[in-house]
């Protein structure tokens, strides 16, 4: 994707190493890092997951700032072809409906360009606000994956297993 994405508030264009450090700070905020979790060093962190080739990482951009990162990966079997996608904002701009143009406009490309039916995504089950947001785009919760991830103090926490079907994306006028 060279071209950039451009949402009602957001424009996503592919992420590049030099946006290594402010996605780390960004990543580094006490409420991503809660969620996203991260070694002692997130800018080396940041920038291997730039480098791995199955997902694609979009920076979020608001007025030409970086205000955050969205990805996305896909299943190719065709008896299973779905893509996933996950999201974080600089909590500078939370409450702004960002994440959810953000997500909207990721979505819209997934389904108009790479022609997929179904995409998923999983936050955390006590993330009220991703939950929320997600929501917004037309995502349905599916199921809560018990113990499904290791939280930061090494206890079991679950997910929340969300999708949405192509004519489900909600058009931002709800």
């Amino acid at each position: 994707m060279a071209t950039p994405l451009r949402g009602a508030l957001v424009t996503l264009r592919p992420a590049t190493a030099d946006d290594v450090p402010e996605l780390a700070r960004i990543r580094a905020t006490p409420e991503v890092r809660r969620w996203w979790r991260g070694g002692d060093d997130l800018a080396a962190e940041v920038a291997d997951e730039l480098a791995d080739p199955d997902v694609e990482r979009l920076v979020i951009q608001r007025a030409g700032a970086t205000v955050g990162l969205i990805q996305w990966s896909a299943e190719e079997d065709p008896d299973y072809r779905h893509a996933s996608a996950d999201i974080y904002l600089d909590p500078a701009v939370h409450g702004r409906g960002l994440g959810t143009d953000a997500l909207r406009t990721l979505a819209r490309h997934l389904i108009d360009a790479h022609g997929h039916h179904r995409l998923s995504i999983d936050p955390a089950a006590d993330n009220a606000a991703a939950i929320a947001c997600y929501r917004k785009v037309g995502f349905r919760g599916v199921g809560v994956m018990r113990r499904y991830e290791r939280g930061a103090d090494g206890t079991w926490h679950d997910g929340l297993l969300m999708d949405l079907l192509a004519d489900e994306l909600t058009d931002g006028a709800s």
